[in-house]
């Protein structure tokens, strides 16, 4: 299984973000993006677009694992 290597500073924002704002994001890219732009001042559109695509990835990785544990 060979994943995405992302930097340490995509990873660490994104989770700091979702630490800190949970309900704001969902699991939708383009909504994350939309956030994104209003809280955090990232300035350029490929950082932000890893960031929100980080983030999309981490909230339906948590919603997957919320389901497994229910069952």
């Amino acid at each position: 299984y060979v994943g995405k290597v992302r930097p340490a500073l995509v990873k660490r924002t994104a989770r700091e973000l979702v630490e800190k704002y949970p309900e704001l994001f969902t699991a939708d890219f383009e909504h994350n993006k939309k956030m994104l732009k209003e809280i955090a001042d990232i300035k350029s559109k490929r950082l932000r677009n890893r960031v929100a695509g980080y983030i999309t990835r981490l909230v339906k990785r948590r919603k997957r694992e919320k389901t497994f544990i229910a069952l």
